[in-house]
Parts: structure tokens; C-alpha cells; sequence
């Protein structure tokens, strides 16, 4: 990737997050929302959709009113109408989209090519004589003719716009093909380039990141991938695979993370799946018995994600796959101690239990399973076996 520069995070939770089916925020829950990314140092929040009515155009004002940061925008189709409900939040900045994709073009506007171009120079022009920053989004770019979409992105740059958000509306493009295609946009275009995308394929998160490779200077993300159907690209996945990955890494605190995932869970009423990465409960827990071996000796062994770059910590767990040095790790987590033999009997008792009740056993069981042991084998008494 690049070495240099910075990737401007677009978080859109309160605009596409909020049209995921069922999830609907309230005031309370989108200020709140807001206030955390911005300290989570995102730079732009996508705040709603004006056109949406009076009580929408409230809210967004709301928002934009107390950020003194993060750049509120207002999301507005492609019509002097949005524009002017856009206008009515105080906002400075829009998102103007508008189909690109020979299907939604005849389907969804009942017009062709030349008269999106027209629509396009029309539209963009009024924002910018009303005063407002425009970012051109080309909805369904991921099905549009290249040659065509580089030539709606021309027209919205001469009609005064400074960005193209590319948007692979339904999630079906490869990071190959995105990597190609944000090559080619980068050469063509002199605007800044932004990559929108969602998760229907479970790839939301490598093509943005393969946009980012290919020249995107801005990325569209959605804090737990929430947004509709399958989701977008999630905002931890993508602000730590380019801290990873890339040279080009965004302003996001990666130690913030955790909360924001929390307080959009809760606030969607979506439980986060243990197993999600960077902020599932089970991200950084680890049961196998080879692995708890290899982490006690060097924590690199199997892990690369540091814990404690997103305010987490290392969680080892007993269950059916543990090892004995996982027993010995918890027995002196315990101030306890037992001779191989014992621990290999400790072990057996945990994992006929992990495998009965289905789940991990607690350390409340592990020092049920010792004292019964102790009676029976005078454990406290036997050389100690402590890990190394």
C-alpha cells in the first residue's frame, strides 16, 4: 500500500447503519453515538438523510450542532429537493447520489446515460451555489461501465465537487477487481476517492482495504458492519487492518474500539457475536491447549493483534481442548499448586465437564474439582508443579 498519507474515516452508523432492518436510534442514542466517534478521532459522520422530514432534519441539525470536530454530512439523492432539505440542518456538506449502473439508471430513474450526466452537472451546481461541499456517491458503481463512471465523476468535478464515493451498492465486487478499479480511478480523476462498501459476500472489509492500495484516500465504514442486508465494511475491522497493513492509517484510537461497538450494540438491540473480530468477547480468549502452551512462553506465538492496543486484555479459558499448562496457569492464578499427576486428573474432571454442559468451566469448578482432589490425593502436601 502507499506509504504515505492518511485515510479519512466516513463512519455512516447513523445514515446506512440506522437502515439495517429493525434498527432505528433514537436522539438520545445518535448524540451519544456521535460524541464517542469523534473522540474516537473519526473524522466525518454521516448524520442522516434530510430528505427523510422535519423530525430527521432536527436530528441532524442536533448532531452537527455539537460536533466541533468530526464533519457532520448530510446523505441527499441526486435532486435540488434533497438539497434543499439539506440546507435546512445547518450542515456545510452533502453526499449527492445518484445511480451509475445501466439497471438502476433505466429502473429506478427511468432515464438513460445522458440525462444522469445532465442531472448530475444540474444538481452539483445548485449545492455548490447554495454554499455546500459536494461529495458526488455513485450508487451501484460496482456494476457501472468504467468508462462511464469516470466520466459521471468528470462531470460532478467540473460542476464543482471534491470528492467520488465509489459504492459497491450490493456487495458484489472481489479486492482484485476493486484494487484495478481504484488504479484506474486514481490516474483518471483529480478528486479524492472514497470506497463504500457492503458485506453481502463477507468482503466488505478486503475491498476496502484494496481500495485503499489501489488510490482511495477516504473509506465508508459502519461501526460493527451494521447497515442494510448483510452489512458494510466495519469500522474496527477496516481502522485496524490499515494500522496493520498499510502506511496509510486513519486518526481512529484503536483502544476506543471496544466502546463503540458496545454502544452501537445496545443501541440497536444487536448482541455482538462472540467470535467477531477486535471486539467479540471471545477475540482474545483462548482455550486450545497448544495455543495457551505457546502464548505462556511468547504471547507473538499466537497472537498478533496485541490485546492492549484495543483497551482489552488476554482472557485464557478452561474447556475441552485445554492443556496442562492452562491448569497450572489458573491453579497459580489461584495461589494453588499440584504435582502433573494431579493437574492431568484436573484436566480429565475439566474436560468431561466442558463436554457435558457444553461451555467453558469456571475457575469456581476448577477449585471444586482441586479440593475434592486434595481429599483424595492429599494435593496440597505433593510437590508443586508451577508454570513456567
Amino acid at each position: 500500500m502507499p506509504s504515505s498519507g492518511k485515510i479519512v474515516i466516513n463512519d455512516s452508523t447513523l445514515r446506512d447503519g440506522e437502515q439495517a432492518p429493525g434498527v432505528a436510534f433514537t436522539l438520545e442514542e445518535k448524540l451519544a453515538i456521535a460524541l464517542a466517534l469523534e473522540r474516537a478521532g473519526v473524522d466525518e459522520i454521516e448524520a442522516g438523510t434530510p430528505a427523510m422530514g422535519p423530525r430527521e432534519i432536527e436530528e441532524i441539525a442536533a448532531i452537527g450542532a455539537m460536533l466541533s470536530m468530526a464533519v457532520p454530512i448530510a446523505w441527499c439523492r441526486m435532486t435540488r429537493a434533497d438539497v434543499d432539505a439539506a440546507r435546512k440542518t445547518g450542515l456545510m456538506r452533502v453526499n449527492l447520489s445518484v445511480p451509475l449502473s445501466d439497471i438502476q439508471i433505466h429502473a429506478k430513474l427511468k432515464a438513460d446515460r445522458a440525462q444522469v450526466l445532465t442531472r448530475i452537472h444540474d444538481v452539483v451546481s445548485y449545492a455548490r451555489d447554495c454554499g455546500l461541499a459536494v461529495a458526488m456517491g455513485g450508487e451501484d458503481s460496482g456494476r457501472a461501465d468504467l468508462g462511464f463512471l469516470i466520466a459521471a465523476a468528470e462531470a460532478a468535478a467540473r460542476a464543482g465537487a471534491h470528492r467520488f464515493r465509489f459504492a459497491d451498492t450490493l456487495g458484489s465486487m472481489e479486492p482484485f477487481g476493486v484494487h484495478e478499479v481504484f488504479r484506474t480511478l486514481r490516474a483518471a480523476l483529480p478528486l479524492e476517492l472514497e470506497f463504500h462498501g457492503h458485506d453481502d459476500l463477507g468482503l466488505a472489509t478486503a475491498n476496502t482495504l484494496s481500495a485503499v492500495r489501489g488510490g482511495a484516500t477516504h473509506a465508508s465504514v459502519c461501526i460493527l458492519g451494521l447497515g442494510e442486508r448483510a452489512g458494510n465494511a466495519a469500522l474496527e475491522e477496516v481502522v485496524a487492518g490499515l494500522d496493520c497493513f498499510s502506511g496509510n492509517k486513519s486518526s481512529v484510537d484503536l483502544a476506543q474500539l471496544p466502546r463503540l461497538a458496545e454502544l452501537v450494540a445496545a443501541a440497536s438491540r444487536r448482541s455482538i457475536p462472540p467470535g467477531k473480530s477486535i471486539v467479540g468477547a471471545s477475540a482474545f480468549t483462548h482455550e486450545s491447549g497448544i495455543h495457551v502452551d505457546g502464548l505462556m512462553k511468547d504471547p507473538k506465538t499466537y497472537e498478533e493483534l496485541s490485546p492492549q492496543t484495543f483497551g482489552r486484555d488476554r482472557t485464557i479459558v478452561l474447556g475441552k481442548h485445554s492443556g496442562t499448562a492452562s491448569v497450572a496457569g489458573a491453579l497459580h492464578s489461584l495461589g494453588l499448586s499440584a504435582n502433573e499427576l494431579q493437574m492431568r486428573l484436573l484436566l480429565k474432571q475439566i474436560q468431561e465437564r466442558s463436554m457435558q454442559a457444553k461451555r467453558v468451566v469456571s475457575m469456581d469448578e476448577l477449585l471444586e474439582f482441586y479440593v475434592r482432589l486434595d481429599e483424595t490425593t492429599n494435593c496440597k502436601n505433593s510437590p508443586g508443579v508451577m508454570p513456567s
